[in-house]
């Protein structure tokens, strides 16, 4: 019963903490958008990343503890776990990894769009929104399907 716990938990949080990778960067696009003149629209969009941002960190936390406890009920780090099949496992681990990676990649973006640095189109940030979709997609089907 306590695995179900677990597992409804870590799904709950890596939904929530998804859930703010994907608007994030869609901010991001608003913030490519606005005009030089437009401080007062500036300010708002950048309140509005940060404290989205500070969100989805606290969020990404338990996510990951509740991943690791699940991984862990499950004996997946044991020792006698190398003779069974959990190729995607390491995938997944590996997917979770770049997750985090992405994730303080727009810290490191919000941090120039802050002090008016970054020079990235609305059309790159509309294409770097779509990196959590593919990791969000590889993780589904490798803990769904357990293709190795």
């Amino acid at each position: 019963m306590q695995i179900l716990w677990i597992k409804s938990l870590h799904i709950i949080f890596v939904t929530s903490w998804f859930a703010g990778l994907f608007y994030l960067p869609r901010i991001f696009v608003n913030l490519a958008m606005v005009p030089k003149e437009s401080v007062a629209e500036r300010e708002r969009l950048l309140l509005m990343a940060r404290k989205l941002y500070r969100f989805t960190t606290i969020l990404m936390i338990p996510a990951l503890i509740f991943g690791f406890l699940l991984a862990w009920q499950e004996d997946l780090f044991a020792p006698q776990s190398i003779n069974i099949n959990i190729g995607w496992l390491h995938a997944k681990l590996t997917v979770v990894f770049c997750t985090v990676l992405y994730h303080f990649w727009c810290a490191r973006h919000l941090g120039q769009l802050q002090k008016n640095i970054d020079d990235h189109s609305h059309i790159w940030y509309r294409w770097f929104n779509e990196i959590p979709v593919i990791f969000l997609t590889a993780t589904v089907i490798l803990v769904v399907v357990k293709p190795f």
